[in-house]
C-alpha cells in the first residue's frame, strides 16, 4: 500500500517532531481521527509528562492528552523510531539571532537526527515558519544525498502552521491548511496528509509559495501593528484618544481593518518571521524598508512604555529607583500562558535596570518560566485591595480576561494603561 492510500485509510503512522504549541494540537487532531502518532522531542521531561497523560500547555487539557495516550500516542526522545512512521511533521522553533538573522539550528539538528533513519515511501512536512527557499535549499539536498528520489520514493512538502492559542473561534481543524510540494506528486501526498484532519486544504504551486504565504501573513500584521503603534504616539501628543479613533474608523464597512496598539509585539511569529524575509531579500539585492521600519517602531514600544511610566512617577515626586512597580500580564497575548518574545519582559528588565522593584501578576503564568535570554526569580502576585495598594505604579501590558479591572482601577495608586482598558479621565490613569 502506498503512502497516499495509507494516509487516506488512517493506517499511516504519523511522527511529529516538536511537541509544543504547534505539535501538540496536531497530535491531538491525528489521534482523534484514529491515526497512530509518535511524538518526538529532545526534552525527556516533556515526553515523560505526555506519556503519563499530563499536559504542560494551559489551553490543552490533561484529559485530551490522556485520551491520546489511550488511543496509542507515544512521546519519545528516541529518534531511531523515525523509521516506524510514514509521515514526519517538523514543528520546531525558528528564532532569530541578536542581529535579526534566521537561526535554523533547530531545523538542522532535527535533520541530523532523522536522516540516518529515513526510509523509502515516507513524506516529510516542514511546518516551522522560515524564509522562502528553506525546504528546497536546506532539506531537499540532504534528503537527496541519502539516495532518495523526490516525487518517486520519497516526498517533501512545506505546510506552514497557523495555530492561534487562546482564540476560541478557530481550531486546528477549522483553520485552512496551505500545502506546497517539491514536486506535483509530493503535493498530492501532502494533501493526503492533511485532508483527513483539516476541513480545508489549500494547495499552492511550490514549497517556496507556501513559505512565502506564512511570511506574508505575519509581515502584514507586523507592519499594521507598527503603523497603529506609531499613530498611538502621535495621537497621544495631540491629545487624541487613539482607541476612540480606531473604533470610529471601524464603522466603515469596507477598506479598513482594525489593529490595536500595545506595549510591543510578542510570540513566536510576528516579531520574528518578517526578518526571515528581510534577510532572504538581501540575497537578491533588495531592501525591505516597510518591514524594517515597522520592526523599529514595534521594538521601541517597551521603551516608550517605560518612559511614560517614569514621567508619571516623576509627576508624583517618585523616582524610578526604589519604586514598587507591578506588571499585569507577562504572556505575549491575552488568555494564554506563552511568554515567548513578550514585550512585558523587556519592560520589566528595563525598569529593574533603573533600580525599580518589579513584580508581576499573571493568572496564566504562576511562576516566571525558564527562558533562554531572561532569568527572573519571581512568582505571580495575587491581586487584592491590599496587594495593589503596595505598588507605586501598575502597568497593564497584557489584557487577560481574568483580571478584575474594576478592582485594579479602584485600588491602584497609578495605572499605566497600554491596552486602553481603563477610563482615561480618571486621575490615576495614564495611557501609554
Amino acid at each position: 500500500m502506498g503512502v497516499v492510500e495509507k494516509l487516506k485509510s488512517c493506517e499511516a503512522v504519523v511522527g511529529i517532531i516538536g511537541l509544543g504549541y504547534v505539535g501538540l494540537p496536531l497530535m491531538l487532531q491525528y489521534s482523534k481521527h484514529n491515526y497512530k502518532v509518535i511524538g518526538f522531542d529532545i526534552d525527556k521531561e516533556k515526553s515523560d509528562k505526555l506519556n503519563s497523560g499530563e499536559s504542560y500547555i494551559e489551553h490543552i487539557s490533561s484529559d485530551e492528552i490522556g485520551n491520546a495516550v489511550k488511543a496509542g500516542f507515544l512521546a519519545t526522545t528516541d529518534f531511531s523510531k523515525i523509521k516506524e512512521v510514514d509521515a514526519i511533521i517538523i514543528a520546531v522553533p525558528t528564532p532569530i539571532n541578536e542581529y535579526k538573522e534566521p537561526n535554523l539550528s533547530y531545523i538542522e539538528s532535527t535533520l541530523e537526527a532523522i536522516l540516518p533513519h529515513l526510509r523509502e515511501g515516507q513524506v516529510v512536512s516542514l511546518e516551522s515558519t522560515t524564509y522562502p527557499g528553506t525546504t528546497n535549499e536546506v532539506l531537499r539536498p540532504r534528503i537527496e544525498e541519502k539516495g532518495f528520489r523526490l516525487g518517486e520514493n520519497f516526498f517533501l512538502i512545506f505546510s506552514p502552521e497557523r495555530e492561534d492559542p487562546g482564540n476560541p473561534h478557530f481550531t486546528t481543524r477549522t483553520i485552512p491548511k496551505v500545502v506546497g510540494g517539491e514536486t506535483s506528486r509530493c503535493l498530492e501526498v501532502g494533501i493526503a496528509l492533511y485532508e483527513g484532519i483539516i476541513d480545508k486544504v489549500v494547495p499552492v504551486s511550490s514549497t517556496k509559495a507556501a513559505e512565502m504565504t506564512k511570511v506574508l501573513e505575519n509581515t502584514h500584521r507586523a507592519i499594521n501593528i507598527g503603523l497603529v503603534n506609531e499613530l498611538k504616539i502621535v495621537a497621544d501628543k495631540m491629545g487624541i484618544d487613539i482607541y476612540e479613533v480606531i473604533d470610529a474608523a471601524s464603522t466603515k464597512p469596507f477598506g479598513f481593518t482594525a489593529y490595536y496598539p500595545g506595549p510591543g509585539i510578542g510570540g513566536h511569529c510576528i516579531p520574528v518571521d518578517p526578518f526571515y524575509l528581510t534577510w532572504k531579500a538581501r540575497e537578491f539585492g533588495l531592501h525591505t524598508r516597510f518591514i524594517e521600519i515597522a520592526g523599529e517602531i514595534n521594538d521601541y514600544m517597551p521603551e516608550y512604555v517605560v518612559n511614560k511610566t517614569l514621567l508619571a512617577l516623576n509627576e508624583r515626586e517618585k523616582p524610578a529607583k526604589g519604586s514598587n512597580i507591578l506588571v499585569l500580564g507577562i504572556a505575549y497575548k491575552k488568555n494564554v500562558d506563552d511568554v515567548r518574545e513578550s514585550p512585558s519582559i523587556n519592560i520589566m528588565e528595563k525598569l529593574i535596570s533603573l533600580g525599580a522593584n518589579v513584580s508581576y501578576s499573571d493568572p496564566h503564568v504562576e511562576s516566571f518560566p525558564s527562558m533562554r535570554k531572561h532569568h527572573l526569580d519571581l512568582e505571580s502576585v495575587p491581586l487584592s485591595k491590599e496587594s495593589l495598594r503596595r505598588f507605586d505604579a501598575v502597568i497593564l501590558t497584557t489584557a487577560h480576561d481574568r483580571f478584575d479591572y474594576s478592582l485594579i482601577e479602584k485600588e491602584s495608586n497609578l495605572i499605566i494603561d497600554t491596552r486602553g482598558k481603563f477610563d482615561k479621565r480618571l486621575k490615576n490613569i495614564v495611557r501609554a
